[in-house]
């Protein structure tokens, strides 16, 4: 009944169907040999053109396989910048001899935009065919394929019948990260360290052998487990468990406002990212909390589970947040405790961020600020040198990603 429907409201079944009044009127009002021929030709071309509309492009079928780098990705998420090849696989009707097949695919993302791709293929009878294509770098967010459309034309090349099919093809893509080698602030000759972090220690190792990691170039010799390596045949070194060290509350302002500029926000989301990866790779305990439409936080951790969980809960996040700031760290107090760093990413530098300061100062936190600034112009007196030791607070202004890592002192990743 659809595929009917869909034919009613078709400019080429109208013509199709004048076409063959004409041709009765012919028979009625002419009569002749000639005339009852043509009828019979229109009558035989019109079941031709119904048998295609029902059985030809709206039977086609296919499956949809992703793959990134030869591998099956199915739902899982994928690094930002990544192509993803798709494959799909069509099984074609057996009864209609398409003379071609154009196929449409169309790939959005969670906040609207999508991506088209557009490719003709000559079928055969009865056979299956495969359309293989590549996506351009994605950038973080939830995707999905909408259903893709099918275009053909009966072997007179007078009608075009259209098709449709869903398959299944959603995956993820990750925020864009760096490698962070190290972060000063977790030294314990940090020049930011103050009064709240007096029990901070350095990440130092004990003796007590927690696990084995990949050789990396620089270990001592005293670090080589010569068991793994041998059973792996690739260099492996001893992993020592380290010193505890305050819990780490990474906060990120998503409110609508702040934002002038989508790159601004993307810049922050991936601070974010990196700093979560930095602290997986180091196991410090960091927590996460959103300051967005709602406020959404995940209390400092080591598990790698809950820390893909705050990654995944950056995948389809936009600024869309508004309200007041210390209102809602307010309804989120039981995840900031007495001695925790207090890490604001944001691009203000204003009343509101201070007021935010001086809460997380009077809750016994170090609070350390990373100024987003994408466009790179930097006032003189929103330096941090000038900026934040009037407040006796750390910062640092962070323009591009790749910055990062030399901000945070660790040099370039």
């Amino acid at each position: 009944m659809s595929a009917v429907k869909s034919g009613l409201t078709s400019g080429n079944f109208w013509k199709a169907a004048s076409l063959w009044f004409i041709c009765l009127l012919y028979v009625l009002f002419q009569g002749g040999k000639t005339s009852f021929m043509l009828f019979t030709m229109i009558n035989v071309l019109a079941l031709y053109w119904v048998i295609c509309s029902l059985a030809g492009v709206k039977r086609v079928r296919g499956q949809r396989s992703l793959s990134l780098n030869g591998e099956l990705t199915g739902k899982q998420a994928i690094q930002a910048g990544s192509q993803v090849e798709v494959k799909l696989r069509l099984q074609l009707p057996t009864l209609i001899m398409l003379p071609y097949l154009i196929v449409n695919e169309q790939l959005q993302r969670h906040n609207g935009d999508s991506w088209k791709y557009e490719d003709s293929m000559v079928p055969r009878l009865g056979s299956h065919l495969e359309l293989i294509y590549q996506t351009p770098p994605l950038e973080r967010g939830k995707y999905s394929f909408r259903a893709t459309e099918f275009r053909s034309k009966d072997i007179f090349g007078l009608l075009e019948h259209e098709g449709a099919f869903r398959a299944e093809g959603e995956f993820y893509v990750l925020p864009r990260t760096i490698f962070i080698p190290r972060w000063q602030l977790f030294s314990r000759n940090s020049r930011y360290s103050g009064p709240e972090t007096t029990i901070l220690q350095s990440r130092r190792e004990t003796t007590q052998i927690n696990g084995v990691r990949d050789y990396i170039y620089g270990d001592r010799i005293s670090r080589i487990h010569w068991n793994a390596t041998a059973k792996t045949g690739s260099w492996k070194s001893k992993e020592f468990e380290r010193e505890s060290i305050p819990k780490t509350m990474i906060i990120l302002d998503a409110h609508a406002g702040s934002y002038v500029a989508r790159e601004a926000f993307e810049l922050a989301v991936s601070t974010v990212a990196s700093l979560l990866e930095f602290g997986g790779r180091e196991r410090i305990n960091m927590g996460l909390c959103i300051l967005g439409r709602e406020v959404w936080g995940s209390a400092p951790t080591e598990s790698p589970l809950e820390r893909q969980q705050m990654l995944h809960q950056l995948v389809d996040i936009s600024p869309e947040g508004s309200g007041n700031y210390q209102a809602q760290l307010e309804q989120r107090k039981e995840l900031f405790n007495a001695g925790a760093f207090f890490i604001i990413i944001t691009p203000l530098a204003d009343q509101l961020l201070f007021d935010m300061l001086r809460w997380a100062k009077r809750s016994q936190m170090a609070p350390f600020h990373i100024h987003i600034n994408s466009t790179g112009n930097v006032d003189s007196r929103m330096r941090p040198g000038s900026l934040y030791n009037r407040q006796e607070i750390a910062g640092i202004q962070l323009s591009s990603l790749t910055e990062l890592p030399v901000l945070l002192g660790g040099g370039r990743g």
